[in-house]
């Protein structure tokens, strides 16, 4: 299943993306907000292991350098990992936090997504996809207005360690599955019945273990079967 907000807003035409690559951007560190350990996994794990691609942590996860790389090589998969915040009123009340500064809202248009267009956006933080009747599906929404085909993001508070685990099904299975709504399905399922878990100091999935940072390791094992930790995450635009 997925949102699609418009048709007119809506790329009916199936490509295969397992040929595209990633651009992947994420902050671990942040001067007045909570530190996200398993960034800095989820990006290389992304873009060095299920994928070919780039990715840019902290110093590198600037609006400048965001435009530039999307200038230098058209990336049709981006995948942003960091603090989001959804606020009531104006676009500009709303941001991603990026290094060093905040991404509004209302600035999602001038990155020009649309060309060359971007496939899939994936907005691996809390409450992406949370709107009102100014900006209908918040961050989401906007993206697929400014030419984005599809965008995977939240509705709302997530777990780190659980949306590591989230994204990195997500990705494996994007390999296999034959649309993206059924790579988003078969990964809550996966969660669902505990193959995709924190155990022994590895996040292990359904393919493969990987080895935890020790910020995430001290946390213990950990099941993430509860819905709070995988259903927040909704695909909104084309489902394919």
């Amino acid at each position: 299943m997925s949102l699609m907000p418009s048709l007119t807003l809506t790329d009916s035409q199936h490509r295969d993306i397992r040929g595209y690559q990633v651009l992947a951007m994420g902050a671990s560190q942040f001067t007045e907000q909570n530190p996200l350990p398993a960034v800095p996994l989820e990006l290389s794990v992304i873009t060095q292991q299920l994928w070919q691609g780039k990715s840019f942590l902290n110093e590198g996860f600037t609006l400048e350098n965001l435009k530039l790389q999307r200038q230098l090589q058209p990336f049709q998969i981006v995948h942003l990992a960091t603090h989001g915040e959804f606020q009531p009123g104006a676009p500009a009340n709303s941001y991603l936090q990026l290094w060093d500064t905040k991404l509004r809202l209302s600035q999602l248009p001038q990155l020009n997504w649309s060309n060359p267009p971007v496939d899939l956006l994936v907005l691996s933080a809390c409450r992406t996809a949370l709107g009102n009747e100014q900006a209908e599906l918040g961050f989401a929404g906007l993206a697929l207005q400014a030419g984005v085909k599809s965008a995977l993001a939240s509705l709302w508070y997530v777990s780190d360690e659980a949306t590591l685990g989230l994204m990195s099904e997500f990705y494996q299975q994007l390999l296999t599955a034959p649309i993206k709504a059924e790579a988003l399905r078969q990964t809550q399922i996966a969660m669902l019945r505990g193959q995709v878990r924190l155990e022994n100091g590895q996040l292990v999935g359904t393919s493969r273990g990987i080895p935890l940072p020790e910020a995430l390791s001290n946390l213990g094992d950990k099941q993430l079967r509860h819905p709070y930790y995988w259903a927040a995450f909704t695909l909104i635009g084309n489902p394919w």
